[in-house]
This record gives C-alpha cells, sequence and structure tokens, in this order.
C-alpha cells in the first residue's frame, strides 16, 4: 500500500489526511484517513518539519502501515549533498527506517541535491521535485511519471491536496 500525507493549516488547527492507494498507477484511493490537531508550533524558516511532523506522526499512528508499504510527503526528504535532511528525512528517521519514504515537491529547493529527480509528466514545463529515502529515488522518478492523471500533479495527489483543504 502507499499512503500520501498532507497537512493544509488553519488559523488554530491543522487539517492532516492520508490517502491510501494500492499501487503507482491507480486513479482511485482504497482509504482516506482525516485528523485535525491543534497547531504545536509556528511556522518556522528552515524547520518546516517542526509545524508538519508531529501532524502526519499522529495520524500515521491510526494506520496499520505494514512491511513494503511506502509513504508519501509533500516536500523533500533529502535536501543537499551535505546530508541535510526535509519533512521526509526526518520522517524517515522518527520511522527507525521502516518504511521507504518519498518526497513530492512542487517548490524548487535551491541547493544542489544529487538525490533529487526533476519529473515532468502530462504537458508541463515545470517538474515536480522527487527525493527519498529507503527505496531508489531513480526508481520512484518512473513511478511518478506513471502515476495516474494527464497534468503534472498526478490524480490522487491532487484530490490529497483538495481534501486537506475541506
Amino acid at each position: 500500500m502507499i499512503y500520501a500525507f498532507d497537512t493544509y493549516y488553519y488559523e488554530d488547527y491543522a487539517n492532516t489526511v492520508c490517502i491510501a492507494f494500492e499501487n503507482w498507477t491507480s486513479d482511485r484511493e482504497v482509504e482516506v484517513f482525516t485528523e485535525q490537531t491543534p497547531i504545536s508550533s509556528e511556522y518556522e524558516s528552515g524547520a518546516f518539519y517542526k509545524r508538519e511532523l508531529p501532524c502526519i506522526l499522529s495520524l500515521l499512528s491510526k494506520i496499520v502501515v505494514k512491511e513494503g508499504d511506502i509513504i508519501i510527503v509533500d516536500g523533500y526528504v533529502t535536501l543537499d549533498n551535505e546530508g541535510k535532511i526535509g519533512l521526509g528525512g526526518h520522517l524517515y528517521e522518527a520511522l527507525q527506517k521502516k518504511y521507504p519514504v518519498i518526497g513530492i515537491a512542487k517548490n524548487e529547493f535551491t541547493t544542489p541535491d544529487s538525490q533529487r529527480r526533476n519529473v515532468l509528466r502530462g504537458e508541463s514545463r515545470t517538474p515536480l521535485f522527487v527525493t527519498a529515502k529507503g527505496i531508489d529515488v531513480d526508481q520512484v522518478k518512473t513511478h511518478v511519471e506513471q502515476m495516474h492523471g494527464p497534468y503534472r500533479i498526478p490524480t490522487l495527489l491532487k484530490k490529497l491536496d483538495q481534501l486537506s483543504r475541506e
């Protein structure tokens, strides 16, 4: 199973959503998980994970993740060639490296990262930015290219974004 997470912040709470789907080419989810939590910290530039990681871990604690399952976050896993990690890297460590974690970001992080792959989908000339730990990033790049939907943002990730904003 693949579990994709996104969090949207309102004035006094965070809405975290997870869409579970069977494989990379799925056009619909198997299940949707949602949780509203109080915002535990203010946004801190360069430390986005401090705000979002507790939300994801809280919702993840209500999901039975099995060996072989994959987790996707809206953001980065690795940030540079010096070993700096993003939200997904912190999640990977918090889960004791048991599950592959993939970051699919819409906005470019400008530092050089040999583990970052640009993925062009549909007719878009703007890439998605893919990073990963626990799984080969080139394999992930191919999977993201094959995800359902004709546009830059795959169908299920677009739905996830919309659900997090409801």
